[in-house]
C-alpha cells in the first residue's frame, strides 16, 4: 500500500519507518523539500536533523504535501497542531477529498512553555475543524493519546494490554483504520468512541498525559480500560 504521511518530525518519522520495515510504500510530506534538506539543526529534544535521518533511511520517499497527499492510498497527519490545517490545505484538496485521513495530532500551544495548554477544547476539536474544513475526507482520530513508540509498538508495554481510541463521522473508514492498526502495528485494545467529535475527549487527555510524563519521568505508558 502507499502511505503519505504528512509532517517531517519525530512521530511521522517513526511511523514511517514502521510501515517501510512492513512492506509499505511510504513517502513523507513537508512544505518546502529543499528547506527541510538543508536544515542541520537538531529538533527541540536533541534528536538529529531530518535531513541526517533521512539519509539514513533512503527508501522513505520525501516529497511536498501536495505530491505526498498524491501519492498515498491512505494519508497520516502527523504535523503540529497549528500546522495541520495548513498543511493539508498546501495538500490541495483534489488529493485528499474520499481519502482516509488518519489524524494523530493535537491542539497543543507551546507559546507560553512547558507545560503546553490546548488552543482548542470543550466544544470544539482540532480533527473536527479539519473535518470542516475537508468534508469530502474521512478523517479518523487515533493514536493522539500515546508517544509514538508505543504508536508503533504497543507490545513494548504490559505485552499490548491497553488501550487507544478511534473518533470518526465515516463507520467504513473507522472499521479500516482499526484493521490498519491491529495488522500495522499490533494493537489488541481498540476502543470506537463515536463520531468526530469524541475526539474532543481524546485531545483533552493530552494535559493529563504531559502531568503524568512529568510525575512518572518516562513516556512509555497508556491507560487501560476496566470495566
Amino acid at each position: 500500500m502507499k502511505i503519505g504521511i504528512l509532517g517531517t518530525g519525530g512521530v511521522g518519522q517513526t511511523i514511517a519507518l514502521k510501515l517501510n520495515e512492513i512492506g509499505h510504500s511510504v513517502m513523507i510530506g513537508t512544505r518546502d523539500v529543499s528547506a527541510t534538506l538543508a536544515n542541520v539543526t537538531p529538533d527541540g529534544y536533541g534528536n538529529p536533523p531530518f535531513s541526517a535521518w533521512h539519509s539514513a533511511n533512503p527508501a522513505i520517499l520525501l516529497g511536498t504535501f501536495s505530491e505526498t497527499a498524491s501519492f498515498g492510498e491512505i494519508l497520516i497527519n502527523a504535523t503540529s497542531g497549528h500546522g495541520s490545517i495548513p498543511a493539508l490545505e498546501a495538500s490541495g484538496e483534489a488529493n485528499l477529498n474520499g481519502k482516509i485521513l488518519i489524524d494523530i495530532s493535537n491542539p497543543l500551544d507551546f507559546s507560553k512553555g512547558m507545560p503546553p495548554s490546548l488552543w482548542v477544547s470543550n466544544t470544539d476539536s482540532l480533527a473536527e475543524q479539519i473535518q470542516a474544513r475537508f468534508p469530502s475526507v474521512k478523517v479518523v482520530k487515533t493514536l493522539n493519546t500515546l508517544n509514538s513508540a508505543l504508536m508503533v509498538n504497543p507490545s513494548a508495554l504490559a505485552d499490548g494490554d491497553h488501550h487507544i481510541f478511534v473518533s470518526g463521522n465515516d463507520a467504513d473508514a473507522k472499521n479500516a483504520v482499526v484493521g490498519y492498526l491491529k495488522s500495522w502495528f499490533g494493537w489488541k485494545h481498540i476502543i470506537d468512541l463515536g463520531d468526530i467529535t469524541t475526539a474532543r475527549g481524546t485531545e483533552m487527555f493530552l494535559p493529563i498525559w504531559l502531568r503524568l510524563w512529568g510525575a512518572l519521568g518516562t513516556g512509555t505508558f497508556n491507560v487501560k480500560i476496566v470495566q
